[in-house]
């Protein structure tokens, strides 16, 4: 038997002959998960900063939102107490929830994120891409990207940033400085950062040669966040590695854990497989269509031509953008939406349409969640209320007596090794 996560739950998928399943490489922690944060405090290039450097200061963390799974309820003490042993008081320190071009988090939804002994306390700005009264412009990149950052983070004397460092199917990786250039900063900056998506470097797993996340490093420098506190998280969602220092050298650290230890040499298993069942990996990863179409991009790496793909991701908070929504409500073809993409100004939420469009112009695609029929339609995705119902529809295509099948269970997490996605300096 197979399990899929599915929101908090999971789907049974029963393995048959023809079925290959691909588990991201299973690591466990080492040694206490608190542990191993708090020894990363101790081992980083920051670990000789004198007393009273702190002293006095007000510090600043940015921490994202509900949309990324962090056990920030073992990040956030031990943070807490690194800089509380630094003699850095309470009322010093604020937390601003990195949502991107997300919609702000309101007071109520904070727990979603955060421990209540921790709302009780501290100060908590949920920043505002739009609220331009609350954004300073810094310049512009060398790729020409405005820079406008939340002003009340940018003005904190210590800027320090907590997040996680996975495969990201554009960015290359998130983690490192992306939590304040992307999750702080303001629409005009994340839109023009964006908008080199098209780039043929812009995809998962590159991190030298990707524009988009070279360019998300010198916004990080110029807002001059001095640190980071990063981790790997394994599919059980437990730490298995911990970085603490300046951000350029976590991401570094963390990419090449992930390539020693996480990657896997699929080379003989790119565009094999008729069919693809895949999960985005649960909660949170599938709280959203807008989150779990990222495993759409790992699924389509075992495609073959025109093969088909099963998604399986609850999107109990529906699509996620009303942007990416709203160019599905006009009811344009794929054709249309990709080419009014590479004609028009470029847009966040709009660019998540034209890379399903894409995917969907290459394979057929099945969505087993808890959107209604005609949303799913809408996206031109094929609708099923179940596995059973998507293997059903299949069927009227696919003999599945004679094809081979992959399957995916924690989709983002599946990092392949190989030539295309082997990454230059």
């Amino acid at each position: 038997m197979i399990l899929l996560p599915y929101g908090k739950n999971s789907i049974e998928l029963v393995k048959h002959d023809n079925i290959k399943v691909f588990l991201p490489k299973r690591i466990k922690p080492e040694i206490d998960q608190i542990q191993l944060v708090n020894n990363s405090f101790e081992s980083s290039e920051l670990s000789n900063i004198q007393l009273e450097q702190w002293l006095n200061k007000c510090v600043a963390i940015g921490i994202n939102d509900q949309t990324r799974p962090l056990p920030n309820e073992i990040l956030i003490p031990a943070l807490l107490n690194y800089l509380h042993k630094k003699l850095v008081p309470v009322e010093n320190i604020t937390f601003f929830i990195a949502t991107g071009t997300h919609s702000p988090l309101k007071k109520s939804q904070f727990p979603l994120i955060l421990d209540e002994s921790i709302i009780i306390r501290y100060k908590i700005v949920s920043h505002d891409c739009e609220d331009e009264t609350n954004l300073s412009y810094l310049g512009d990149t060398s790729a020409g990207t405005p820079v406008f950052i939340n002003k009340s983070f940018y003005e904190s004397d210590i800027k320090i940033l907590i997040g996680n460092i996975e495969p990201h199917h554009f960015m290359g990786f998130s983690g490192g400085f992306k939590t304040a250039s992307i999750g702080l900063t303001g629409r005009n900056t994340i839109t023009a950062n964006h908008a080199m998506l098209t780039h043929p470097r812009s995809q998962m797993g590159l991190f030298h040669s990707n524009p988009m996340r070279r360019d998300v490093e010198e916004i990080g420098k110029m807002i001059g966040v001095q640190a980071a506190l990063n981790v790997i998280i394994n599919d059980e969602k437990e730490i298995i590695s911990s970085y603490w220092g300046k951000p350029e050298s976590v991401i570094g650290q963390g990419i090449n854990f992930i390539n020693n230890k996480l990657r896997m040499d699929l080379t003989h298993e790119k565009a094999k497989y008729d069919l693809v069942i895949a999960s985005p990996g649960g909660y949170p990863k599938d709280i959203n269509f807008y989150q779990a179409q990222k495993a759409i991009t790992h699924a389509g790496y075992f495609c073959k031509p025109g093969a088909s793909i099963i998604l399986i991701a609850e999107c109990k908070d529906g699509l996620g953008s009303d942007k990416f929504q709203s160019i599905f409500d006009q009811g344009k073809s794929l054709n249309s939406i990709i080419g009014d993409f590479e004609r028009l100004p470029f847009e966040i939420g709009p660019h998540k349409a034209y890379q399903l469009a894409k995917q969907l112009l290459q394979f057929k695609i099945i969505l087993v969640s808890n959107l209604d029929k005609k949303t799913v339609e809408k996206m031109h995705l094929i609708y099923a209320n179940n596995l059973n119902h998507a293997f059903t529809i299949a069927k009227t295509w696919i003999d599945f007596e004679k094809i081979a099948v992959a399957v995916l269970p924690y989709a983002t997490h599946v990092l392949p090794n190989t030539e295309d996605l082997l990454d230059g300096k």
